[in-house]
């Protein structure tokens, strides 16, 4: 089982069914519904600092979930970043994202709980 969350820019807010639309497009590869935005980089550069992906973490390192905490490769644009954890880092995974989130200006979904999360700035 996996924890999933996903940050994109959303310049206007959008209803939390609105943000499920927007979601389900970009699993789909449908980037028609966000903008790329320079934050986007950033926010993965930090993040992936201090959590390398999945793919960029050495095989004797794998199983090591405080340095890697990630399922599997994120799903990334110059629009938008969906990442998916491991279920016991998903608290941790979660602080860290909206910390990051707001750092960036950058809205979170919570695909579980079907919310968006704008920054407070």
């Amino acid at each position: 089982m996996s924890y999933d969350i996903a940050v994109w820019h959303q310049p206007t807010k959008i209803s939390n069914a609105q943000a499920v639309k927007t979601y389900i497009s970009l699993c789909e590869e449908d980037l028609s519904g966000v903008s790329p935005h320079p934050s986007i980089d950033a926010f993965y550069n930090e993040l992936t600092a201090k959590h390398p992906e999945i793919d960029d973490v050495p095989e004797t390192d794998i199983d090591n979930h405080d340095l890697c905490p990630w399922s599997i490769a994120f799903d990334r644009s110059p629009s938008h970043l969906i990442m998916r954890c491991i279920w016991p880092k998903a608290e941790y995974v979660a602080g860290l994202v909206f910390e990051l989130a707001e750092k960036h200006n950058l809205a979170v979904f919570d695909p579980a709980s079907e919310t968006i999360n704008y920054p407070e700035k």
